[in-house]
């Protein structure tokens, strides 16, 4: 769909609920005036009747701007606050497919590591960077690995799926490189965060290629699950090319 400037995929609508594919590139949220066009910019052109008639546009789940995937919309208050609720009480249950360096240990395995912002407590070139520290708010990750990929160069990467408990800012991302093994094409989690301050003033170079293969995080969020009114919906995104195409490899035995 084409809402102006802005494109997405409806997934899935109820009278209360819409559900978005958000592709990877796309902001959620304005960040400042005359700024690129944001999926906010395209749902509000989409509702435009519902708004004119006293609903809104509430993004019960965020995305980061290079993270795809499933984003549950509310279009009522009402709903905004059944969703808010059902967050609080763990009836809305997140997936989410990555891509990541190296083949995890175990085939099953989960992260309990609090995060804050590093800035607060240490030296830190990026004001959104996130770690694991003891003074950080609990977050706790869950992690299953599906694939093991040696690619002809010997490279090894994992396809991974991941459900987060909590929902921490970065949280997966965080978890993943503290767990050793980063998703590919992060900038600022990944082997080094120069790249993150490098692409905003260089764009993508031929040295980030060959150091993250992918000009995005291999992140996406696969699929959401809504308990509502004893109902569950359930609304899944396919996990895009670009990341499948990493995976076009031989598989470990």
């Amino acid at each position: 769909m084409n809402a102006g400037q802005v494109n997405f995929t409806v997934v899935g609508e109820t009278r209360d609920l819409l559900v978005i594919d958000k592709p990877a590139g796309l902001l959620v949220h304005p960040t400042k005036p005359g700024g690129p066009p944001t999926l906010w910019d395209g749902l509000r052109e989409l509702l435009a009747f519902e708004l004119v008639n006293g609903g809104q546009v509430s993004l019960i789940n965020r995305l980061d701007r290079e993270t795809s995937g499933v984003v549950l919309v509310c279009k009522t208050s009402a709903a905004a606050r059944q969703c808010a609720m059902a967050m609080e009480r763990g009836r809305i249950r997140k997936q989410y497919a990555a891509v990541v360096w190296g083949w995890p240990v175990a085939e099953e395995f989960e992260v309990d590591a609090p995060l804050l912002r590093l800035g607060e407590v240490a030296e830190s070139r990026v004001w959104l960077k996130r770690a694991v520290h003891a003074g950080g708010a609990a977050a706790l990750t869950r992690f299953r690995v599906e694939r093991r990929i040696e690619r002809a160069d010997g490279t090894r990467l994992a396809f991974v799926r991941a459900w987060p408990v909590t929902g921490r800012t970065h949280q997966i991302r965080v978890h993943l490189a503290h767990a050793g093994h980063p998703v590919v094409g992060d900038k600022l989690y990944g082997p080094d965060e120069r790249h993150y301050l490098d692409f905003i003033d260089l764009g993508w170079t031929p040295e980030m290629e060959r150091a993250l293969l992918l000009p995005r995080h291999a992140l996406h969020s696969e699929m959401i699950d809504v308990a509502l009114d004893g109902i569950t919906h359930r609304w899944i995104a396919p996990v895009p090319e670009e990341m499948l195409d990493l995976l076009d490899a031989r598989e470990a035995a």
